[in-house]
């Protein structure tokens, strides 16, 4: 739940800002409503028509007519209510193809009651169409509560707002607008697919008693200090290093270590096809959100690498991966895949992020690749040697493109159930030579790779990544 105060408008309606007495009331007369102008013109017909056939009843009736609407400007462009609204939204990150709620408040602070009321918000069109509300009389120091629901199959951030209220008079001439300056954002996430607990190659348990680092061994003379930190607990402070060093520094207490696995995610536009929701893409971004939301609710340290190199959590870090609380990790992640967008198109390739990945020892590495020609695989090929696992979900843009098309054409789109599209890793046999030679480079450099086709699941192809790893340790023996 997440809230916001659009603050108090102003004087609704009230004068113009800019002072001029003028402009406010030109800009009130621009608001008559169809029946207002309506009106106004009957009123200037029948008074023409008086004159020229004589009649002082018509013209008494025209009068009446073309009085009525300028009265209900000059009212309601000097009458002065002070109303303040407000948005909350339930909740304010929402995975994609699923609905939040946002409840909108109008407050009436002044000392006298309203007229009709007239609210609307500003939202983009994919989240919807543009709410409208009719708030009956508020009275004075009363509130009016409404909500609507929001949806969006695509991910994004999404501002909404600002909030707009438009006040009419009782017989509908003339309608004025006002609006609120503050604004929310909308986050629409990937869609996170739970996804079973596995033994990948390379994995570890988060934490454990073999998993433990002691920085604090026999004694005072073998203590590494650190510098001191805000929060550190004055009783860890080492005197005798303070002195040397002059500066404040504490003893290091043992310290847990945690497994660490790195997500990278293809991002390069040459390498993906086609856009919206059911493109390869989105697939693999949904897929790199799934797996690092998995992997941290199994207490390992997760960070995001692209092609581009970035990593997030960013070098703040110990290494790029994050420290914090594991919902906290998942939230930065996932406000980070909720913008991604491709990377423009660069001579490096996926290099970058193997200039990255050289830095040390990375653990368990997961990739989302889209498509590769013989050089990028040998750089993807490369990453394998300073992680304790890898494996790569490959997706063929073209290919996915034409299954996509097929099914919108009546045909199936996956392989009939109890088939294994992929061949046996380290193996040519079951893929025989209707294998790309790209995925034969990266399984030869020792990945677990799954070629990826349109509407597969990753929960499944998550197992059979664990069913591949098993079928090469038993080779392996």
């Amino acid at each position: 739940m997440s809230g916001s105060g659009a603050g108090p408008a102003p004087d609704a309606p009230g004068p113009d800002p800019s002072g001029d007495p003028g402009s406010g009331l030109r800009a009130a007369l621009a608001g008559l409503t169809t029946r207002g102008r309506s009106f106004l013109a009957a009123g200037v017909a029948a008074a023409v028509c008086a004159y020229v056939l004589g009649q002082p009843d018509l013209l008494r009736v025209g009068l009446l007519l073309a009085a009525l609407p300028l009265v209900c400007v000059v009212v309601l462009h000097r009458t002065r209510y002070r109303v303040a609204g407000s948005r909350r939204l339930a909740p304010s990150r929402v995975p994609a193809m699923s609905e939040a709620r946002v409840h909108l408040r109008v407050d009436n602070v002044s000392r006298m009651p309203t007229g009709l009321l007239m609210l609307q918000d500003r939202v983009p069109y994919v989240l919807g169409p543009r709410p409208r509300f009719v708030l009956d009389r508020v009275e004075p120091g009363g509130h009016r509560e409404v909500s609507y629901r929001v949806r969006s199959d695509l991910r994004g951030r999404y501002p909404l707002g600002p909030l707009q209220l438009r006040l009419t008079d009782p017989f509908g001439m003339c309608e004025l607008t006002r609006s609120f300056s503050a604004y929310d954002t909308l986050t629409v996430v990937p869609k996170v697919q739970p996804l079973p607990p596995v033994r990948l190659a390379g994995e570890a348990s988060g934490y454990g008693e073999s998993r433990t680092r002691a920085l604090s061994l026999a004694g005072e003379d073998d203590v590494i200090p650190r510098g001191y930190r805000h929060g550190d607990d004055l009783r860890r402070v080492h005197w005798r290093s303070t002195a040397k060093y002059g500066e404040l520094m504490v003893r290091r207490e043992e310290q847990p270590h945690k497994a660490r696995c790195t997500v990278l995610l293809d991002t390069r536009r040459e390498a993906f096809y086609g856009a919206g929701p059911d493109s390869a893409f989105e697939w693999a971004v949904a897929g790199a959100a799934s797996v690092a939301v998995h992997m941290l609710e199994r207490g390992y340290s997760v960070r995001l690498l692209t092609d581009t190199g970035s990593s997030v959590p960013g070098p703040d870090g110990a290494g790029g991966f994050g420290v914090t609380d594991s919902s906290d990790a998942a939230g930065v992640l996932l406000d980070t895949l909720a913008v991604i967008d491709h990377s423009e198109e660069s001579a490096a390739g996926l290099s970058r992020a193997h200039e990255v990945l050289r830095a040390g020892s990375e653990g368990l590495l997961v990739a989302f690749l889209g498509d590769l020609d013989e050089e990028q695989a040998a750089i993807v090929g490369r990453m394998r040697q300073r992680t304790g696992g890898a494996v790569a979900f490959v997706t063929d843009s073209s290919a996915w493109t034409a299954a996509l098309r097929e099914s919108d054409d009546g045909y199936p789109e996956v392989p009939p159930t109890g088939t294994d599209p992929a061949p046996e890793a380290g193996g040519e046999g079951a893929g025989g030579g209707g294998e790309k030679r790209t995925v034969r480079m990266l399984r030869e450099a020792g990945w677990t790779v799954l070629p990826v086709s349109a509407g597969e699941g990753l929960d499944e192809l998550w197992q059979r990544a664990d069913r591949y790893r098993s079928r090469e340790e038993a080779g392996a023996r």
